[in-house]
């Protein structure tokens, strides 16, 4: 019952859905639907189908659409048949596809008059047939172009039209293809929701519905809104950039920057329903929603978890220099992100290890992010140290802790004199001049560094 009132609903959707779009002005901006429709003329469309011959069914009603579509100055139509100019019993020909009315405007009368001739005699290349199809959409730089395949069976050459339809998305060739099934074995049917958006027909008002629906979400685009969801599963985050990619070609659609509208409520995105999206919010770290099917006819409401909170990481006192900080989920050896000290970045909620690139290196862990809360880092500012050296040689930097020398820092061998800044503490320099042939010649300096302040030691 559900699925009847599902398809009547299309139906009476469908047909004030073209009422309107008549009474639109058209805009230059437009883009031209161009739309293949490719029909099964096989032997097997000369069985019986309810009221008789299904090839005579269809054509009847695929021509009843059609009218539906005269004088729309953005639809360009054509038409392929495969199966049609060689009889089955002369021989399989599994090159038997053919363009039989080319695109062009305003030809809704001349596919009727060429299919009402048509004849279902031969085999099923539906692979060779998608493949040449191909080259039946001319170039075109605003051009929407869709494919709805009309059959009753399976392919019979050994080819793989799942192979052929990935490859014409994934090129930029077409959006996913439509394919309606007249009758078919429901056997058969997962063989063909690998190519496109599959529609089974199993009678006649079935596919008559059908068809109204395929040609209404072929010409529209539809509604959605994304709702960035935060702690309390509210839609308040926004100002993200968002890219949406087919989940089978991984081709990117669209990027959008989140927006609330006036009245602080996602604002509407205008999706085209003939992908299956893979969604990723570029929020820090990102995340993705897999698998997000747009139903036309309907606003539809995307939601995403996304709460977030900020982090920010001061260093006190009146120093030129900021240094870079690594950001990484708390446990974690994957870079997120690189923030300078002195800023505040927005981060998704949870726990990061800190790590800033100073000489030594400060390490905080396990710094938590809350929803719409700064959470502060402050760490006080380095010292400088100068360190000038009569003779080149090697010379390292060792901060001294609890008896323990931790190397810090290298001098550039052939330099004499070198300014670092290094975070408060007590460190060892050693130096060895290059000229020397014995380790006695070393030399150490213990160096006191304190916030803010300068130092210098001689060799």
């Amino acid at each position: 019952m559900f699925k009847k009132h599902f398809y009547l609903f299309f139906l009476v959707f469908f047909v004030f859905g073209f009422t309107a779009k008549a009474q639109r002005p058209v805009s230059s901006n437009v883009p031209t639907n161009r739309i293949l429709f490719i029909y099964d003329a096989s032997n097997s469309m000369n069985g019986t189908w309810q009221s008789g011959k299904k090839n005579e069914i269809a054509k009847s009603l695929i021509s009843k659409a059609l009218d539906s579509l005269k004088g729309n100055p953005n639809v360009e139509l054509a038409l392929r048949v495969y199966g049609h100019q060689y009889d089955y019993r002369t021989g399989q020909n599994c090159e038997d596809t053919k363009l039989e009315v080319p695109f062009a405007k305003y030809n809704v009368e001349k596919i009727k008059a060429r299919l009402d001739k048509i004849k279902a005699q031969g085999t099923t290349p539906i692979a060779k047939t998608l493949e040449k199809s191909e080259f039946d959409f001319p170039p075109c730089d605003n051009c929407r172009n869709i494919i709805i395949l009309i059959t009753d069976g399976i392919e019979e050459c050994d080819g793989d039209p799942c192979a052929v339809s990935r490859a014409l998305q994934a090129n930029g060739i077409v959006l996913k293809p439509f394919v309606i099934g007249i009758g078919l074995d429901p056997n058969f049917i997962k063989s063909f929701e690998c190519i496109g958006n599959f529609y089974d027909a199993s009678d006649e008002k079935t596919f008559q519905t059908v068809l109204g629906i395929v040609i209404s979400q072929a010409l529209n685009n539809t509604s959605a809104q994304v709702n960035l969801l935060d702690a309390n599963q509210r839609p308040n985050e926004s100002n993200v950039n968002m890219t949406f990619q087919d989940m089978y070609t991984n081709k990117i659609i669209y990027n959008f920057i989140h927006a609330l509208n006036s009245k602080g409520l996602p604002d509407t995105l205008k999706l085209e329903p003939l992908h299956t999206y893979r969604i990723k919010v570029h929020t820090i770290p990102p995340v993705e929603k897999d698998s997000v099917i747009i139903t036309p006819g309907i606003h539809n409401i995307i939601g995403i978890p996304a709460a977030q909170g900020f982090l920010d990481i001061k260093m006190s006192g009146l120093v030129k220099n900021n240094f870079e900080v690594i950001v990484r989920k708390a446990g974690e050896m994957k870079t997120l992100h690189v923030q300078e000290t002195n800023s505040t970045v927005k981060y998704l909620t949870g726990k990061y290890d800190l790590e800033v690139l100073s000489y030594p290196r400060v390490y905080f862990n396990n710094v938590e992010v809350l929803q719409s809360h700064t959470t502060t880092i402050e760490f006080p500012p380095p010292g400088i140290a100068t360190i000038i050296r009569s003779t080149s040689g090697r010379t390292d930097i060792y901060k001294e802790e609890n008896n323990t020398l931790n190397w810090v820092y290298q001098l550039a061998e052939n330099s004499r004199s070198e300014n670092l800044y290094l975070q408060p503490g007590n460190y060892r320099v050693i130096h060895k001049p290059k000229s020397a042939i014995s380790s006695s010649f070393t030399t150490e300096q213990k160096l006191i560094i304190k916030s803010g302040s300068s130092t210098s030691i001689r060799f």
